[in-house]
């Protein structure tokens, strides 16, 4: 059984705890710098199935805004044992050199297919002039 994405987003870090939980650190919803290309040390993208069966693989892509080119992807295999268990999986990027200003995205696919695509801005942030 095909089981459905239910959460998916991009954060600084993921912390897994003794207990075996995950602490979140730094959702990112846009990235600012003054200058392209910029570096970025470590990104993350966490993802969370449930309501399936069987063994899967999660692709997951960062992909520039001409909408072709990839920068980065990862491959994760997970198995769901029962339709009432879920499967977190943890993407790690580290040095990712992002070469222009734009609207980035981050595709989750199961196998071949496309399950979710969210924008990830980059963007020049707005400097405002001090009055003296």
């Amino acid at each position: 059984m095909i089981p459905d994405l239910q959460a998916s987003f991009l954060c600084e870090d993921v912390r897994i705890e003794a207990s075996g939980g995950n602490s979140i650190v730094g959702i990112v919803n846009f990235i600012g710098a003054p200058q392209f290309p910029i570096r970025v040390m470590k990104l993350c993208v966490w993802t969370r199935w449930c309501s399936g069966s069987g063994a899967f693989t999660q692709k997951t892509r960062i992909v520039l805004p001409d909408d072709h080119t990839v920068l980065a992807d990862s491959s994760t295999e997970f198995n769901l044992n029962h339709e009432e268990g879920h499967a977190t999986n943890i993407n790690f990027f580290g040095g990712l050199e992002f070469p222009i200003a734009g609207i980035y995205h981050i595709e989750i696919y199961l196998g071949e297919t496309l399950k979710l695509r969210y924008p990830l801005p980059l963007i020049h942030p707005q400097i405002s002039p001090t009055s003296e």
